[in-house]
């Protein structure tokens, strides 16, 4: 059997998600619970048949990283015949860890914050989007996904967003990152994850974050950076390059899990940053959908000429897409429309997109 890997940022709905894939007799461990943090794998799996019985035929271990040598344990129980099925808000933990124990043997799955697709379904949106009805609601409730973003609780559970996602940004800072990887330089560290969230859409580097904090190292700096993305807190695209080197050294573009977050942490107005936010947010939730061998970068000349994302696909760019909070066509500025078109002069790309707040033609 397929061990079943869940990932995502925490309270993205991973268990929600993966209890959808079980039936009857299944056993349940939560390693959010200190409690269990304390016991061998041979305790666990011991109390879950004493507690569930002799039926038990399949395993859910939720927040399985939290476990000490959990893919040892995950890779005897699957040995033994168990369904097991695991959850992880540590996307290179998980990974590493699967791939050298239970390689061709799991299936994984990404879960996001709500899409503003999913968003929409959840609120029962049902107005037709081609009146002009339609089209003021759809733009009224964009705003108001900016404004309070995906995460389930918020949306359909109703919870504070500027309270909740402020509580969980602190959770993911100090109990998925700072207290994992035992982080000495706390307070930097912080500030740095602060800075980046409050920067989404800009350039970043690694020097660049060693120089502004007063860290020793880039290669410290690398090290934060790479927390905060498996974490599923923060994302980075790089640029586009024919030459892995230049790709290796070009500053990266830094993007956040959800607008809701962004607007709680920091309380940033620019809504057309958050579109791009959104759109790129969105580009690597499809991609971990799709099974094709997908990558996203931007693409910038040295005339400054810059296009927002290049979707790759193997050898082959299939798409670029530029991103402008534009209502219309005059409102397109010029450059961004140039840009795109150098790039795909330049890239063979004849699948240019400009995603605009409203404005829609050929």
């Amino acid at each position: 059997r397929l061990v079943k890997v869940t990932t995502g940022v925490r309270r993205s709905g991973k268990s929600f998600s993966t209890y959808l894939m079980l039936r009857d007799n299944f056993g349940y461990a939560n390693f959010d619970e200190q409690i269990l943090l304390n016991s061998s794998p041979d305790e666990i799996l011991s109390a879950l048949i004493e507690l569930y019985g002799r039926e038990m035929d399949t395993i859910f271990l939720d927040e399985v990283q939290n476990l000490q040598g959990w893919e040892l344990f995950v890779n005897k129980l699957n040995r033994s015949g168990y369904n097991v099925l695991i959850t992880g808000s540590n996307a290179k933990l998980l990974s590493r860890e699967l791939a050298t124990h239970l390689t061709g043997r799991h299936l994984q799955l990404e879960i996001y914050p709500f899409s503003f697709r999913e968003y929409l379904k959840s609120i029962n949106f049902s107005e037709e989007v081609e009146t002009s009805r339609g089209m003021s609601l759809i733009k009224h409730e964009l705003k108001s996904y900016i404004e309070k973003g995906g995460f389930p609780e918020v949306v359909v559970g109703g919870e504070s967003p500027r309270i909740y996602l402020r509580q969980l940004y602190r959770d993911i800072v100090e109990k998925d990152i700072i207290m994992r990887y035992n982080i000495a330089y706390r307070t930097t560290f912080r500030e740095i994850a602060l800075t980046l969230m409050s920067n989404f859409g800009k350039y970043v580097t690694y020097n660049s974050i060693k120089r502004q904090f007063g860290l020793k190292s880039d290669h410290t700096a690398k090290n934060y950076l790479s927390y905060l993305n498996e974490s599923y807190l923060i994302f980075f695209i790089n640029k586009f390059s024919f030459k892995p080197k230049e790709v290796e050294r070009s500053p990266k573009k830094v993007y956040c899990i959800d607008p809701g977050m962004i607007k709680a942490v920091t309380m940033r107005e620019d809504l057309g940053g958050m579109m791009e936010n959104l759109v790129a947010v969105e580009l690597l939730r499809r991609r971990s959908y799709w099974s094709r061998d997908v990558e996203i970068y931007y693409w910038k000349d040295y005339q400054q000429h810059e296009v927002d994302f290049v979707i790759k696909e193997g050898p082959e760019i299939k798409q670029l897409i530029q991103v402008t909070y534009a209502s219309s066509r005059d409102e397109v500025e010029r450059r961004e429309l140039s840009s795109l078109i150098r790039a795909s002069e330049l890239l063979g790309c004849k699948n240019p997109l400009v995603i605009t707040w409203d404005y829609e033609d050929e």
